[in-house]
């Protein structure tokens, strides 16, 4: 949002008793000479990043079809007119969130807004002289579902919040909103540092177990919306080609309007919707393998995986034999069948557990 996300909001932000670890020096997304110092970080722009290696897949996955309802256009109508009435960012987020997001049922699984990453690391190359990420948004696995392994303690980047026993644990998704006609490329600016956080953390996770994602390979995704339009992103980091430093690239594979056709809202929910299932699957599939190393250094035996289940899919399908149920929603009957991509991740993962 466009709050001021550094230490001198400390005294007005709900963490203000965790804002140790942001300095007076450090410089907020909404100051001015924030994009500088990214940049200068190794955060690129959007001109500068280059697509991701799998961005084929990640688009397919971002346009597949499953089973879950959509909202009818009576809903939509609904949605139109609260947006149009948001008046600020705070509306404009809770009026987009029960639209539009998809809630999950195990309670392991948790949603956060606006809250400051105080225990992330700090001056680690990409954070270089800057406040703490405070995105709108960011969905992930409580850190007690990675016990035993104590993860706060070995991987940097891991946890989000400080003192916070119950604290959200290596996101996959994190999002940014604005009012209406607000400043959309600040929300850029915004997903581009969450998202370079979130890859940091990620790729010290995937380090520490020795099983690095191939090279340009995202699997992150952010989002930012003013209610009208919204735009996805992929995250992920590589070395530059001129001295080989690490840089974050941020690409923007699909943009939807949500607010003047209904048929654009069906395409943004869906979207979204399919996002977050793929970071809750990213983040459930990191968990397993950290688990795994964890527990065969601990023990000298080769790994043996726990039957710890994944959650199900559970995304959004095109209205082919659809209904109007009693809750104002399109009920669809047609089978899923998954792409090959997310077929092959699920055999790869029942191969883990067999």
């Amino acid at each position: 949002m466009g709050k001021q996300k550094g230490f001198n909001k400390a005294s007005t932000h709900p963490d203000s008793t965790d804002k140790s670890t942001t300095t007076a020096k450090s410089i907020s997304t909404a100051t001015s000479g924030f994009a500088i110092q990214a940049r200068n970080n190794g955060i690129l722009n959007l001109q500068s990043s280059k697509p991701p290696a799998n961005l084929e897949d990640i688009i397919k996955r971002h346009a597949r079809s499953c089973e879950t309802a959509s909202p009818t256009e009576s809903r939509f109508k609904r949605y139109v007119n609260k947006v149009k009435g948001a008046g600020n960012e705070s509306t404009m987020a809770h009026e987009v969130s029960k639209h539009m997001l998809k809630e999950y049922d195990d309670g392991g699984y948790k949603t956060s807004y606006n809250r400051a990453f105080t225990a992330f690391p700090k001056d680690v190359g990409f954070n270089n002289g800057l406040s703490a990420p405070q995105p709108d948004l960011v969905e992930g696995l409580d850190m007690e579902e990675f016990r035993p392994f104590p993860v706060g303690n070995h991987i940097d980047g891991a946890v989000l919040y400080q003192d916070d026993l119950h604290s959200i644990a290596f996101p996959h998704l994190a999002g940014e909103w604005k009012g209406a006609g607000k400043d959309m490329e600040e929300a850029r600016l915004q997903s581009a540092y969450t998202g370079a956080a979130i890859v940091y953390a990620r790729n010290q996770a995937l380090s520490h177990i020795g099983k690095p994602d191939p090279p340009g390979h995202a699997e992150v995704t952010t989002f930012a919306t003013d209610g009208t339009n919204i735009n996805f992103f992929a995250h992920y980091a590589g070395p530059s080609g001129e001295d080989g430093t690490l840089e974050y690239h941020q690409h923007q594979f699909a943009t939807a309007n949500v607010k003047d056709t209904y048929q654009g809202q069906k395409d943004g929910r869906r979207g979204l919707r399919n996002e977050q299932d793929h970071a809750r699957q990213q983040s459930y599939t990191l968990r397993v393998q950290l688990k795994e190393h964890w527990k065969h250094r601990r023990d000298g035996l080769h790994p043996i995986a726990e039957a710890v289940p994944l959650p199900a899919l559970d995304c959004e399908l095109d209205e082919t034999s659809a209904y109007e149920d009693e809750a104002g929603y399109e009920m669809v009957e047609q089978p899923y069948q998954p792409t090959p991509a997310a077929a092959s991740i699920w055999r790869i993962i029942g191969s883990i557990w067999s």
